[in-house]
């Protein structure tokens, strides 16, 4: 079975930073494009950012400049997220694209 695992959420106070990971399990993915996404509570989930095989990124409005995705040679999917804000607040689901595959969620808390 192929799972992906995440880590790294936590609770950061507003212009903190904090650093998602997100590791494949039981298989490597190489050609598929990885996303992140959040939903807080009340909210749909939405889109964060994305990253293709080739490294290509794209980010939502809401984090442009602020968030960075990126994947290394094992496939582990990073979310480096920098000058927090509350709005931030939510469970971080890591995402293969067009594939049922999901992580389980990370909650990120920013709070002073």
């Amino acid at each position: 079975q192929v799972q992906l695992v995440e880590s790294g959420g936590g609770l950061v106070q507003p212009g903190g930073s904090l650093r998602l990971s997100c590791a494949a399990s039981g298989s490597i993915i190489t050609f598929n494009a990885m996303g992140w996404y959040r939903q807080a509570p009340g909210k749909q989930r939405e889109l964060v950012a994305t990253i293709t095989s080739d490294g290509s990124t794209n980010y939502a409005d809401s984090v442009k400049d602020r968030f960075t995705i990126s994947r290394d040679k094992k496939n582990t999917v990073y979310l480096q997220m920098n000058s927090l804000k509350p709005e931030d607040t939510a469970v971080y689901y890591c995402h293969v694209l067009r594939s049922p595959l999901w992580g389980q969620g990370t909650q990120v808390t920013v709070s002073s």
